[in-house]
């Protein structure tokens, strides 16, 4: 008889839920949230046709490492398997939903999700903790800009060496003095760290193919070509370019019943962070470059039907289809 595992993780523990063929509960058990302390507590309950578990922090690491112990096991979108779950049981609990995701596992009815390599998610990490870095001194001059007013300073717009020596002026003044000396030095390192991570991507870069072929593309710098190859991971899986767009979040809201029939904005799906770097390069690629070249000319175009904003949403888009058909067909940029 097939055998069919929920797994609802958890940091320190997991919940466990085998059922069998007919749907009935063979066992309901919580374990470490390890794979080899997982996969121990399947074996004992005999060949596990299918497992699943929801998308989430520890997803992929746990996953990952159940395949490789030779269980199979599947990733699913975690909002699909929450309305699932919430109409099979009343009460949510983890027994509960380890249950319900057995059944899901038994079923079938599932929206599998890719779980991307650990190399992809080690270029995430970088872009993640760059992206937080640069948040983190935007806040400090902010904050050191409020400071500066409250004295009767304006430090003014920028962030480059004019900034900062328009507020060295202002650090001798009694009784702001320490708070700039204190907050200059947390930026300072921050700034360092800043550069490292950018020095960290382009060595990424340039020892990945994808990235020199992405960045063919004017507009298309280190970043962003680093950050879409990783999203991506294995061109393969999707099977048609056109669906990349649509990965992003890219592609217009739809919702129709009956008579009632509308379009809405983007739907802002999948990767924040590559749907905005996608708009930054759009952005670059129509205001900045000074190359003309067909793809340029088909944006500017919808900027003079559309407005500016439309336009760079669409070649955001264009722009997923294109690199994605790059990275598949292993094709350089053509202008």
């Amino acid at each position: 008889m097939k055998h069919y595992a929920g797994l609802d993780l958890s940091m320190e523990s997991t919940q466990v839920c085998i059922v069998d063929d007919n749907g009935r509960k063979v066992v309901s058990e919580k374990v470490e949230s390890s794979p080899e302390a997982i996969a121990m507590m399947l074996e004992r309950y005999g060949p596990i046709e299918r497992a699943v578990i929801e998308t989430g922090r520890m997803s992929p690491a746990i996953c990952l490492g159940l395949r490789e112990l030779g269980v199979p096991v599947v990733c699913i979108d975690a909002r699909q398997a929450h309305q699932s779950l919430k109409a099979m049981k009343a009460n949510k609990t983890d027994p509960h939903d380890a249950a319900g995701l057995a059944q899901l596992a038994r079923t079938g009815f599932y929206k599998e999700v890719h779980v991307k390599s650990p190399a992809a998610h080690g270029v995430r990490s970088v872009i993640t903790a760059r992206s937080h870095l640069v948040e983190a001194r935007v806040r400090l001059d902010n904050t050191i800009r409020g400071l500066c007013a409250t004295f009767g300073y304006r430090p003014g717009a920028g962030q480059g060496k004019a900034f900062l020596e328009r507020i060295m002026q202002a650090a001798h003044t009694p009784g702001l003095g320490d708070a700039i000396a204190s907050l200059l030095s947390v930026r300072a390192e921050l700034v360092e760290q800043i550069k490292e991570m950018d020095r960290r991507l382009r060595v990424i870069a340039s020892q990945s193919q994808a990235c020199e072929i992405l960045m063919t593309i004017p507009g298309v710098g280190v970043q962003t070509s680093a950050a879409f190859a990783a999203a991506v991971d294995e061109a393969g899986r999707f099977r048609q370019s056109r669906n990349a767009g649509a990965y992003f979040g890219l592609v217009p809201r739809r919702h129709q019943s009956g008579e009632l029939d509308w379009t809405g904005r983007i739907t802002k799906q999948g990767d924040g962070t590559v749907r905005k770097l996608l708009y930054e390069a759009a952005n670059s690629i129509l205001t900045r470059s000074r190359e003309t070249f067909a793809l340029k000319t088909w944006a500017m175009k919808i900027a003079k039907r559309r407005g500016l904003k439309k336009a760079r949403v669409a070649l955001a888009r264009r722009l997923a289809v294109i690199m994605h058909a790059m990275l598949r067909d292993g094709t350089l940029f053509q202008a």
